[in-house]
């Protein structure tokens, strides 16, 4: 996989400009930028650690990583030491730099999703490595691999993978030698309740992080995208080799933001009322597009609703500008979603409905 990696906003801007066009209002479903407030215990934590004169530490600071595993102990029941805990500047940038901070190159090769998050195949390619889509072991074959990626709920398809899944991969990946990296940026965005599983848990990993690092963030569950900060967690040397490059790097969240984080992580009240607002707004798209005639595939978790109209994504993101609706096509993720449209869940519920009643007022498209 080579060539230039885009910006979903540089593939939504022409849409945008054909949306206005159609002399409606323009509902954005393109992106997924966190639209509702943070929430005050958020925002009092940041005031209150204002004055931070000094440089916080590259590891991350100790009562957020402290925060950290205590959140991942309530959630999965998981025994992560602080030592084996960093914080990142978000989760992207840790993303697009992993396989550099590994030391990785061209004789590597990186095992993404077949329908994914484009950064993964950018951090490959800005250490050199080979990128294999693929989504099954079988699909890899005999050559080694040095990472492979996993990303539940998935974006953009919201696919919550299997416990059971998951675990293979990680037997698989001790036996083989290579890192499984899961992405697990919207592992609380699913219906009120528990959260999706995660390759922390062990009854997945069976009580050891060996070749294992997972990746969070504060961006979704919490409506801190400005705030930058993300963590990855897993088996001490990896994490400890990774420390050591990022230190040199200067690649360190800021440490304001790191007890904003904190606060954050220590209380579950508005992740409990944040998937209530996205399981609603959720039912009212989804149910909405399988009534305009569309096609809705997994879509269980997360924050997009992944649909085809049964036509090209080039076709359907066209004709739903031209209904001032903008959505994101599906092969901007990967081959396999070519006939199929992220639309994104950061919109008000008013906002869901119009767009929904203007998909199914318009004519259906006449598919061969």
């Amino acid at each position: 996989m080579t060539g230039r990696m885009w910006n979903v906003s540089e593939l939504v801007g022409p849409l945008r400009e054909r949306a206005r066009r159609s002399g409606v209002r323009v509902i954005d479903l393109g992106q997924g930028a966190p639209i509702d407030p943070t929430p005050a215990v958020v925002r009092e934590a940041l005031a209150a650690h204002a004055d931070w004169p000094g440089y916080p530490p590259a590891h991350g600071t100790r009562p957020l990583r402290d925060a950290y595993c205590g959140w991942a102990d309530r959630r999965w029941g998981a025994a992560v030491d602080p030592a084996d805990v960093l914080v990142s500047a978000g989760s992207k940038e840790f993303i697009a730099t992993l396989p550099w901070l590994l030391g990785l190159g061209p004789e590597d090769l990186v095992v993404i999703p077949e329908l994914a998050y484009p950064t993964y195949a950018a951090g490959a390619g800005l250490a050199g490595c080979r990128v294999l889509a693929a989504d099954s072991l079988t699909a890899i074959g005999p050559e080694r691999v040095s990472v492979v990626w996993l990303n539940t709920p998935g974006n953009p398809t919201g696919k919550v993978l299997p416990a059971e899944h998951i675990a293979k991969v990680v037997q698989w990946a001790r036996h083989s030698g290579a890192v499984v990296v899961s992405d697990e940026c919207y592992v609380e965005l699913t219906e009120p309740g528990p959260p999706a599983p995660s390759i922390l848990s062990p009854a997945i990993n069976g009580g050891s992080l060996a070749n294992i690092l997972a990746v969070h963030s504060m961006s979704k569950r919490s409506d801190m995208a400005g705030y930058r900060v993300g963590f990855v967690a897993g088996e001490a040397a990896l994490v400890d080799r990774l420390l050591r490059r990022r230190r040199d790097a200067g690649l360190i969240a800021s440490g304001p933001a790191q007890a904003a984080a904190g606060a954050a992580l220590r209380d579950d009240a508005h992740v409990r009322q944040a998937q209530q607002r996205y399981s609603q707004r959720r039912e009212v798209l989804r149910d909405g597009l399988v009534s305009a005639g569309m096609r809705v595939e997994c879509s269980d978790a997360g924050l997009f609703v992944w649909a085809t109209a049964g036509e090209r994504d080039v076709v359907t993101t066209q004709r739903l500008a031209d209904l001032g609706v903008l959505v994101a096509p599906g092969s901007f993720y990967g081959r396999a979603g070519d006939h199929h449209v992220r639309l994104s869940l950061t919109a008000r519920v008013p906002d869901l409905v119009e767009a929904v009643e203007r998909i199914a007022a318009a004519p259906k498209p006449v598919v061969d």
